[in-house]
């Protein structure tokens, strides 16, 4: 067994650098988002069906969803949601680690401090966001849907039971011939304004955390686990109301309540604070504190474990290597020419 494990690995050996991050951080996505798909579920029910799922409560959300549509309701819009993040994830560190290794070799006398982090996740997380985003937005509509008997609003308007969309392709294709290309996009704006904050707060707090760990501890998956907590708790308090918003513009088209169709990210805030108030900005945030806390966590530390098990050299290590080679490749052009 041993023996086939160490095959496996040097399997990868052959693999560029990038290569394996991307591999890394896929899979980290991948175990991270299951493992809430649940959480998930019920905290875009709160978001964006204030007047059904927000005076139940958080158990009461569990119980409504587990009556009416089974534990396979939970994952419902999961498997959007795994094909979104394994790829979101995967650009998302590999990304972050190449915009790291980019500035520090276009400025060699750059701090290796936690600003560096702060500058590369924010970047990282913006590119991540414009490739993945419309399957975001497809997972979202699915969650949205909830099989159950009619229900009266409160407005004396029943909501639809029947499903709006059939599964991912439906979802899509339905979407693209409503509003093309700009509605497989529609929320992208507020998403880009949280997740720059998000994603740079997040590897600056979780690098910065690790830095302070003594060395002995470093490998701790339990230290790494608690240093990922801690880091997507922070970050997500200060961005989380944009991410309702966004939820919001994902679903305008399906949502019956909504009156006229809302365009931008201020008036979709105005109109929260109109009909909600501005409480319902935070609408879902202990649920989301309970989701995050594990997502960050395993996603942070599931990538740390399958980049040693890829064997991918430290930071600085790849930074060398990567300046080594360019110079090479600078030398070998200068003596062609």
């Amino acid at each position: 067994m041993e023996k086939q494990g160490e095959e496996r690995k040097r399997a990868f050996d052959g693999l560029p650098v990038f290569a394996k991050e991307l591999i890394a951080g896929g899979v980290a996505g991948g175990f991270a988002k299951t493992g809430v798909a649940p959480l998930e579920r019920v905290k875009i029910l709160f978001q964006t069906r204030q007047a059904e799922f927000c005076s139940l409560g958080l158990l009461g959300s569990f119980t409504k969803v587990g009556k009416t549509e089974g534990v396979l309701g939970f994952y419902r819009g999961n498997g959007a949601s795994v094909a979104r993040i394994v790829p979101y994830a995967a650009l998302h560190f590999m990304a972050y680690e190449e915009y790291r290794r980019w500035i520090i070799h276009y400025n060699p006398n750059i701090g290796r401090g936690p600003v560096l982090d702060l500058i590369a996740g924010s970047f990282a997380g913006g590119t991540a966001v414009l490739f993945t985003y419309p399957l975001d937005l497809v997972r979202t509509k699915l969650a949205f849907q909830v099989i159950d008997s009619p229900k009266l609003n409160v407005k004396g308007l029943v909501f639809p039971s029947e499903q709006v969309y059939k599964g991912v392709l439906d979802c899509f294709s339905k979407t693209y011939k409503e509003a093309g290309i700009r509605g497989l996009y529609r929320g992208v704006a507020p998403t880009l304004y949280g997740i720059f904050p998000y994603s740079g707060l997040k590897f600056y707090f979780y690098e910065e955390m690790k830095r302070r760990v003594p060395e002995k501890h470093k490998k701790d998956i339990t230290v790494k686990l608690a240093c990922g907590s801690v880091a997507g708790l922070l970050g997500q308090t200060f961005t989380y109301p944009l991410d309702v918003i966004r939820r919001q513009m994902q679903v305008q088209r399906v949502s019956a309540s909504n009156g006229a169709e809302v365009k931008g990210t201020i008036d979709t805030l105005l109109m929260i604070a109109q009909r909600h108030g501005w409480k319902h900005l935070f609408s879902g945030l202990s649920l989301n504190y309970i989701k995050v806390v594990p997502s960050v966590a395993i996603g942070f530390t599931v990538y740390d474990v399958m980049k040693s098990y890829l064997r991918v050299p430290s930071r600085d290590e790849a930074v060398i290597e990567a300046v080594v080679t360019n110079n090479r490749h600078s030398q070998a052009s200068s003596l062609h020419s």
